[in-house]
């Protein structure tokens, strides 16, 4: 019986299973209209992914007007590169700071550099690269950029890249946390269960009772705090200023306040430290350029998810350039903060295309993270 099923039983299952599976595999392969459809999709998907950046600076994006808000593989692409640089300006940063440069200094080449890389489109578009009628927001977004930038750079003096980025991820948190505090904003019981696990994720992280709670982390905190009230104001600048205007303008502002304090830390820089500094400008350029693109091409909600990609670019960073580490318990408070931080985004967006159906003479931002929102 044995013999029967080895010599003829067997064999004939197996071609007979080769014979199926031939069958198949011949169905399931394309014929050459299905190839052509194919081709012509990922032809038009990628016509579509490259209408979306070249359009994803103009003015307008940033309310949703005259432009591809719906498309996250630009938003992709866009934040993903734009958390990229951003961890190089950490990276320079940290750097500058170990070699015995004071944050002030740094902040001012920080500025200087991103004005010297960006005056060829200065040489190209002439005045109207200055040209706004939104002073006050202009005024109110530098004053908050100057301590925003003084106590990162501080922070990276004191803290490896890893737990800075870390601690930068409650900024949507506290953005929430002022526009109920300081406006009035009506938060329902999910939001404020999302924002009490974020907090939550932030003593993880800081563990205020330890040794390791200190200036440095104060630092990262009040960074945090108001970035979480500069975001809603730059995408109410979107609404008429292209984001070239905006990180022109906002730099250039940014050297001139800087220069002052700087000149009383001064020190010359050495040549290898010269050209990190430069360098660093133009990531500071290219970094808030794709950014602000990116939140033009998706809402804030899925733009939120993207950034995550900051933390692991910075723990590779801060440990193939300085040989840091950060703790598990770090990367956990992260996590927790993140997906806290991705809620609240999320829920407020909801909120705000809800308002603008409800109300549709209304202008509500769906980017805006907190109703910020302020008039000349």
């Amino acid at each position: 019986m044995r013999s029967f099923l080895f010599r003829f039983a067997v064999p004939r299952a197996v071609a007979r299973s080769a014979e199926i599976v031939g069958v198949l595999v011949l169905m399931s392969e394309p014929n050459e209209q299905e190839k052509a459809a194919a081709r012509s999709a990922t032809w038009q998907g990628l016509r579509s992914l490259a209408a979306a950046l070249k359009t994803s600076g103009s003015a307008g994006q940033g309310n949703g007007e005259g432009g591809n808000r719906n498309h996250p593989v630009a938003a992709l692409v866009l934040v993903t590169v734009s958390m990229a640089l951003l961890v190089g300006i950490a990276a320079v940063g940290r750097s500058a700071a170990l070699s015995g440069m004071d944050p002030m200094q740094i902040l001012f080449f920080r500025n200087f550099f991103c004005v010297v890389w960006m005056l060829p489109l200065f040489a190209w578009r002439g005045m109207s690269l200055v040209k706004t009628s939104q002073f006050r927001l202009y005024g109110m977004r530098v004053g908050l950029s100057f301590v925003s930038m003084m106590c990162f750079f501080q922070a990276l003096a004191l803290l490896p890249i890893g737990d800075v980025t870390a601690i930068s991820f409650l900024s949507p948190l506290f953005g929430t946390l002022f526009a109920i505090l300081l406006l009035g904003e009506h938060v329902g019981s999910r939001r404020w269960v999302a924002l009490g696990v974020g907090f939550l994720g932030a003593m993880i992280i800081l563990r205020p009772g330890g040794m390791g709670f200190g200036f440095g982390q104060m630092a990262a905190l009040t960074s945090a705090m108001t970035v979480g009230v500069i975001g809603p104001l730059v995408k109410q600048l979107t609404s008429s200023d292209d984001a070239d205007r905006i990180v022109f303008i906002t730099n250039v502002l940014m050297t001139v306040i800087s220069i002052i304090p700087a000149l009383f830390v001064w020190i010359w820089p050495s040549p290898e430290l010269l050209v990190e500094l430069v360098l660093m400008g133009l990531f500071a350029v290219l970094g808030h350029m794709t950014l602000v693109r990116g939140y033009a091409v998706a809402d804030a909600s899925l733009t939120m998810t993207f950034k995550f990609s900051r933390l692991p670019f910075s723990v590779l960073v801060g440990y193939l350039a300085f040989g840091e580490l950060i703790d598990g318990w770090t990367w956990v408070g992260a996590i927790i903060i993140f997906a806290a931080a991705a809620y609240v985004t999320h829920r407020e967006s909801a909120l705000a295309r809800a308002r603008r159906l409800a109300e549709p003479d209304v202008d509500v931002d769906p980017q805006s993270l907190t109703p910020l929102r302020l008039k000349d």
